[in-house]
């Protein structure tokens, strides 16, 4: 996929880009090509995987939900996926990229500063350490291929407004993840709004955004320390 190809398939459902934001995913692309020879960011080589399975990926989610003038917190976000390119697509977003590796940090920094990404942050931690300061700060938290789904929630729910949103953008086998999230869901009073399902264009690999709504506010006492919320998960 080519960076036309991918303005044209998101044109098709609903999200236009412009002339400065293709220059923009361009610049994105050539920094994380020249770092990730020096850190570890992604296995993919060729631009056309990249353009594919992180941008073009990243924003199919921006097409079962209206992003706007809302705070957007991207958990272990990477190399940037999805928050970077949600960002360049939606310059009224606020987002926060939430990362533990500092190395990666300093790499998303190059990209906020090079790329001219005033309303970004970057944040090296993580969400059970930052939630004292952060604990339901933002309208949505997003995560992609981070954790198990039921791990993901303890961990991105406290992070949300009361009515805000968590989406965890998933693979072909989210169906098996959702019944294992139940009495996580309502644990954290929260509950499944709906299941966003998308293929990729050359391949037609499946994703599955999954979008839970937060009903009420999350019990002082989540998230747990991550060594107990890994060997017993809600």
């Amino acid at each position: 996929m080519t960076l036309s190809i991918m303005k044209n398939q998101l044109e098709k459902q609903g999200l236009l880009l412009d002339a400065k934001q293709l220059d923009m995913f361009s610049k994105y692309l050539e920094l994380l090509k020249e770092w990730n020879q020096k850190i570890d960011l992604t296995a993919l080589k060729t631009d056309e995987e990249i353009i594919e399975k992180h941008f073009y990926d990243s924003l199919l989610v921006s097409t079962g939900l209206k992003f706007a003038d809302q705070t957007l917190i991207d958990i272990g976000s990477g190399a940037g996926f999805p928050g970077i390119p949600l960002q360049i697509a939606f310059s009224s977003l606020r987002v926060t990229l939430l990362e533990p590796t500092q190395k990666r940090c300093l790499f998303l920094e190059e990209v906020r500063k090079e790329l001219g990404l005033e309303t970004l942050k970057v944040i090296n931690g993580r969400a059970e350490d930052v939630v004292s300061t952060l604990r339901e700060t933002f309208d949505i938290s997003i995560a992609r291929a981070v954790a198990p789904l039921n791990i993901l929630a303890e961990l991105s729910l406290p992070l949300v407004k009361n009515g805000g949103l968590f989406i965890a953008m998933k693979g072909p086998n989210s169906d098996e993840e959702m019944l294992a999230s139940k009495k996580a869901f309502a644990t954290l009073f929260s509950s499944l709004e709906k299941v966003q399902h998308c293929t990729l264009f050359s391949n037609g690999d499946i994703r599955n955004n999954l979008f839970i709504r937060k009903n009420k506010v999350t019990p002082r006492k989540y998230p747990r320390m991550y060594s107990e919320i890994k060997k017993n998960p809600l």
